[in-house]
């Protein structure tokens, strides 16, 4: 966290007894991972005393950006690359401290919104193919690709299809050329790989699925996606009249790492654990482990 984060923390303290009435609402973009995380917050903030009011799966990155601009949600995840390219439409920058800040003074002077502490991890793209096609062919990296992507059919979801750190940039920085490209809702992008509909995907890098189907994600071997750290953003507004969601998200930096929400995801996905029970397990285990 930057000292900007720690002096407006410390200011926060000045009007801990002016916090008013009403609910927190929690808000989440369209897809599992996003809906642990705001449940995870919602729970910690609930353990605090403070009312929440659940928008999950809000929808995708600029719809929900822009809900916590109008006051539509008071708080939610985001990826600091996607912030940075998505959102601030910024050049990709490759160091992880340098994303935080330029998006953490961006947010604030933009539209007062406040970036909380990052999570722990990071959710990158990963480009994924069968185990047995990364055998066979000896793909490892992303580079390895551009020797049989002619004959192979890719499935993208629709914002990286769009995005600058998405489709459009890695195929010039790669030189890939698949022979097609099918735009795939994400939640039907591990079915179609694990089922031969399509050779390679892109996905989540903390996806439960990966190692569930056995996968392998290609490495970035030419450094092409940003750093993308989970970090909540919450309108400034919100923690001057509610204090106790600062105290939240500072119990929840560094918490997570990214094969704990990978464990998360799969208990979801895979196993079919509801997501309000797989974090209350999360949260009793990371407290028993804790305990002295």
């Amino acid at each position: 966290m930057t000292s900007r984060s720690v002096l407006f923390g410390a200011a926060l303290l000045v009007v801990a007894g002016c916090g008013g009435p009403g609910a927190v609402t929690v808000g989440s973009k369209d897809f599992v991972e996003q809906d642990v995380l705001a449940e995870l917050i919602a729970q910690e903030l609930e353990a605090r005393g403070v009312p929440v009011e659940r928008r999950f799966h809000f929808g995708g990155t600029d719809i929900t950006h822009e809900a916590l601009k109008r006051g539509a949600i008071d708080l939610y995840v985001e990826y600091s690359g996607t912030a940075l390219v998505a959102i601030l439409d910024r050049a990709p920058i490759h160091d992880a401290d340098s994303v935080y800040t330029v998006v953490e003074e961006a947010y604030l002077d933009r539209w007062d919104l406040v970036l909380g502490p990052p999570l722990g991890f990071e959710n990158t793209f990963a480009l994924m193919v069968r185990r047995a096609d990364a055998d066979s062919l000896g793909l490892a990296t992303i580079s390895d690709l551009a020797g049989v992507d002619a004959g192979w059919t890719a499935g993208f979801g629709p914002e990286f299809m769009s995005r600058a750190d998405g489709y459009p940039g890695l195929a010039r920085a790669y030189g890939l050329e698949f022979g097609s490209v099918r735009q795939m809702d994400l939640g039907l992008l591990y079915r179609a790989l694990e089922q031969g509909g399509i050779d390679v995907a892109v996905g989540n890098s903390t996806d439960g699925q990966i190692a569930a189907l056995d996968l392998v994600v290609l490495e970035d071997d030419r450094d092409f996606f940003p750093p993308y750290q989970a970090v909540p953003v919450v309108r400034r507004e919100t923690l001057e009249s509610h204090p106790p969601v600062w105290t939240a998200l500072q119990e929840l930096e560094g918490a997570i790492s990214t094969e704990a929400m990978r464990e998360l995801n799969r208990r979801v996905v895979v196993e079919g654990v509801d997501i309000p029970r797989a974090v209350r397990r999360w949260r009793a285990e990371k407290l028993q482990s804790e305990t002295p």
